[in-house]
């Protein structure tokens, strides 16, 4: 099968299967504050990942590319909404177009479109260094994001298997690329083991990429005639995968992404430590769904409603709403407990 025909079929697969509500936000739970001392007005939305700065914590996470026509007009619609909404965008991997130059325009089409914009590039973390600044190149990017992608891989029929060498790749990467580069999991998670060998090598941000989003190892089973079942559950959901990245490193950004549908699951994962989120698979079907404008207005209605809840938990700024008290609660908590982790010191924030 050729990769344009899998990319292809990936995008119908994410739509068919969806998303469910188990990325952890649910076990999250903020304290009222009756005094906040706060106005709406007040309220900022500014953050940072490593050294790029965000008009809010929202931006459009890697869905596709490479897939001919079809893809190309997704990443056309994608890039007019980074473009209007101002927030970043980042693109699928673009291994295709390295390996096909006829899949170039399929990517080139969200720098075009959005000429000013901040734009992440994408490669999987077999990429070499000349490749990943060929990827940087091609969309004139601000920063690249290299994937990690092992389960996907094994349950893909023509996946890799092999993935020895991968931490000394990124950390070429990170010492010959310009830009920033932010590594991240695909909808399996990072634990802080992962989280700390990546800042060991000084790679700027980790997107945790959590499980509870878009399931990947079930778009590939789908795929296969004998199914690995027992990847389909496997992974560490989106709430408890940003507490361990950012208790394992306050050095490294981290955003949170990964079955984030709303600007509730958003400012959740702030509050936990995260200093941006990602959208994919909810961006993907509104797109899809509703067309490009709808999607425009969504995310224009979550800013707005992550300033009247920060309104309402007296947090100016989202390093504010880092310091907000919160009570973790079920599956959630016991995993965090028997890691180590005293999730009670998050109730007992001020």
């Amino acid at each position: 099968m050729t990769r344009a025909k899998r990319k292809s079929e990936h995008i119908q697969h994410a739509l068919k299967i969806g998303q469910s509500r188990l990325a952890g936000f649910d076990d999250i739970t903020f304290i009222h504050q009756s005094l906040p001392d706060c106005s709406i007005e007040q309220v900022q939305l500014r953050t940072k990942i490593g050294e790029l700065t965000l008009s809010s914590p929202i931006f459009i996470n890697a869905m596709t590319g490479g897939g001919g026509e079809a893809t190309l007009q997704i990443n056309r619609k994608l890039a007019i909404v980074a473009r209007e909404a101002n927030v970043p965008i980042a693109v699928g991997s673009q291994m295709s177009a390295l390996k096909d130059p006829s899949e170039e325009r399929t990517f080139k089409i969200v720098r075009e479109e959005n000429r000013n914009g901040l734009i992440f590039a994408n490669l999987g973390s077999e990429a070499s260094v000349e490749q990943a600044k060929a990827a940087v190149d091609m969309l004139e990017a601000n920063a690249l994001q290299i994937h990690l992608n092992t389960i996907q891989e094994l349950t893909m029929p023509e996946g890799d298997r092999n993935f020895v060498g991968a931490l000394r790749r990124i950390e070429s990467i990170v010492n010959d690329l310009e830009v920033p580069v932010i590594v991240k999991e695909v909808g399996f998670g990072m634990g802080r083991e992962t989280v700390e060998k990546l800042q060991s090598v000084g790679v700027s941000a980790v997107d945790v990429g959590g499980f509870g989003g878009t399931n990947f190892a079930k778009i590939e089973n789908e795929r296969r005639s004998k199914l690995l079942t027992f990847f389909n559950d496997w992974g560490i959901p989106t709430a408890i995968s940003i507490i361990e990245a950012a208790e394992a490193s306050r050095e490294v950004s981290v955003i949170g992404s990964g079955g984030i549908q709303n600007s509730l699951d958003i400012i959740k994962a702030i509050s936990l430590g995260a200093s941006a989120t990602g959208l994919a698979g909810q961006i993907l079907k509104i797109l899809v769904n509703d067309g490009y404008e709808a999607l425009i207005e969504e995310i224009e209605e979550m800013k707005k409603e992550l300033q009247i809840m920060m309104t309402a938990l007296g947090a100016k700024t989202l390093l504010e709403l880092q310091h907000v008290p919160l009570l973790i609660s079920g599956q959630t908590h016991h995993w965090l407990t028997e890691r180590g982790i005293d999730s009670k010191r998050y109730s007992q924030r001020t």
